[in-house]
């Protein structure tokens, strides 16, 4: 199958771009599912996996823009939430002008494993710090056990890295 190339530009575009601060929750991608279409295979493979193998119509696996963080000069940072089986991801994403990934980081979402559910919501604020709060309970929604909630804390430099704040 032959994709045509794509331009960073028309990636950046499924992008709107949004001031801080910005929570997202456990059900904030409904908002953004409903205003932007999933990205494309060819926009997942060149811009977020670029240097993966990607398995072709894994229909389990949803890519949605979210939105590009408003007034950043020296770099871009977006935001697109990742649902797959049993793991559904906010991750923040910064790149240079050229297109290439900066870094990386999971910021919030829910994940399932040996039965265990552990949820994080973040608030990014308009100095570019990342509050995120999480925790996890045993049974799925019954039972929240508060001794494994967290607060994590990240930044992003002026540089355009994600650190740990």
């Amino acid at each position: 199958m032959n994709m045509k190339k794509l331009y960073f530009h028309d990636f950046l575009a499924k992008f709107p771009p949004l001031p801080m601060p910005v929570t997202l929750g456990e059900d904030t991608h409904h908002t953004f599912g409903t205003e932007n279409e999933p990205l494309s295979d060819a926009m997942i493979s060149q811009f977020i996996h670029p240097t993966e193998e990607i398995v072709a119509d894994d229909e389990f696996t949803e890519y949605v823009p979210c939105f590009s963080i408003d007034n950043t000069d020296q770099f871009i940072a977006l935001v697109w939430w990742k649902a797959e089986l049993l793991n559904y991801e906010y991750v923040l994403t910064t790149f240079n002008e050229k297109g290439e990934m900066i870094s990386k980081a999971v910021i919030a979402g829910t994940t399932v494993k040996d039965g265990i559910v552990t949820r994080s919501v973040a608030i990014i604020n308009d100095e570019w710090e990342i509050t995120i709060g999480e925790g996890s309970s045993p049974d799925g929604d019954q039972i929240f056990d508060p001794t494994t909630s967290r607060t994590r804390n990240l930044e992003i430099l002026v540089t355009g890295e994600i650190v740990e704040g």
